[in-house]
Parts: structure tokens; C-alpha cells; sequence
């Protein structure tokens, strides 16, 4: 990545933290990946429990490998062996103590837009876990809620549900339908403009394109 275009990340990222401290939400920026999982590590406490939503950027990081190779209790839902098991790691991501995910978008003036399905993601998110960790690509930043969902439509959701075989329009021809089928994507739709907790939700800006 040329300098110019770190310096332009970095100019952004400290415009959009300065937005999260008035929406009462911590902001950092990091200039790689692997910054971002030596910031990660100074946030979670050793031996605590881990959750996270459907997340590719928690994987592309390569935050979810150095917190599986460290002491911390990892909440995967991959591991359950039945429907009533995955309902149960689920359950447990709400009281866990560090919450990772992603952000479909996040707006300059710091309002995070989300879109999703089963909304376990968003229910954490909303509320139970002590602490939650948003994981950004500057892929992500958009101008405005508007912008936000648009980008959620075409960008996140056709790859998204080709990777989870939705059999959605977006996911059979690449644009949204704006469906209601059986296996669509796009149930709520939820708007973080303010953050009740202080410290509870920390935004990590990553000078990288990461996840959908």
C-alpha cells in the first residue's frame, strides 16, 4: 500500500474516531493486521471468554488464530455437534466477556449500520457481552447511513450469501431482491448511533480491505 494512501486512511480514521467519542465509543487505528492483534491482546484479559458473530474479518486478521493459540476461553459454535448445541455457544456469546465482530458499514460521523439474518451478531452487539470488539477494514467506511445500507445490498450481502448458500436473489444473480425468503439475509436492520456503556464497544480501524 503506497504512503499516500496509509496517510489518507489515517487522516480518515482519525476524523471518524473523533465521531465514536461523541457517540461514546472507543476508536483506534492500526495500519496493519497484524497491529490490530497486539492492540486486541491488550484489550482481553487472559482467560476469558471469547465470542464472535459471522465474521471474516476476524478471521482475515488473523485475530481469531492468535486468541485461539493464547489462554482465553473460545466460545466456536463450529465445534457443536447438533442444532440445540449451536443454540447453546450462541446463548453463551452473551454473557462472554470480549464479543468480536465486524461491521457491515461504518459511517464518517460514527454510526454503525448492520444488517443480518438470525441477528445473534446484533443481539451481542445491543446487549450481554461485557465487552464488544468491532474489527474495520477502511473498505468499510461509508458517508452516511444511506450509503451504509446501499453498500450492504450490493457489497456485503452477494458474497455473503453465496458463502452461506441463501439461495437469496442477491446471492443467485448478484442484486438484491429485497425478498422474503426463507433464507434472507436482511431480517433487521440496526443503526449504533450512541453507546449507553462507556468502554463496552471498541472500534479497530484497519488500513486494509477486509471481509464483505
Amino acid at each position: 500500500m503506497s504512503n499516500a494512501r496509509k496517510d489518507a486512511f489515517a487522516n480518515t480514521a482519525k476524523t471518524i474516531i473523533k465521531n465514536l467519542e461523541r457517540r461514546n465509543m472507543e476508536g483506534y487505528f492500526c495500519e496493519s493486521s497484524a497491529d490490530a492483534i497486539e492492540l486486541v491482546k491488550k484489550f482481553v484479559p487472559k482467560g476469558s471468554s471469547i465470542g464472535w458473530g459471522g465474521t471474516e474479518t476476524f478471521a482475515e486478521t488473523g485475530v481469531k488464530a492468535a486468541l485461539e493459540a493464547g489462554d482465553y476461553k473460545m466460545l466456536d459454535r463450529s465445534k457443536a455437534t447438533n442444532p440445540e448445541e449451536v443454540r447453546q455457544v450462541i446463548l453463551s456469546h452473551l454473557d462472554c466477556g470480549t464479543f468480536f465482530m465486524s461491521t457491515n458499514a461504518l459511517t464518517t460521523k460514527g454510526e454503525l449500520v448492520n444488517i443480518d439474518g438470525n441477528s445473534n451478531r446484533l443481539a451481542c452487539l445491543l446487549y450481554g457481552p461485557k465487552q464488544v470488539i468491532v474489527l474495520v477494514g477502511m473498505n468499510k467506511i461509508v458517508k452516511d447511513v444511506s450509503s451504509g445500507i446501499e453498500r450492504i445490498h450490493t457489497m456485503a450481502c452477494p458474497p455473503n450469501g453465496k458463502r452461506l448458500h441463501t439461495g437469496t436473489p442477491c446471492a443467485e444473480v448478484g442484486v438484491c431482491g429485497n425478498c422474503h425468503d426463507e433464507g434472507c439475509m436482511c431480517c433487521n436492520i440496526v443503526v449504533t448511533r450512541h453507546n449507553r456503556h462507556e468502554g463496552r464497544i471498541k472500534i479497530i480501524l484497519i488500513a486494509e480491505d477486509l471481509g464483505f
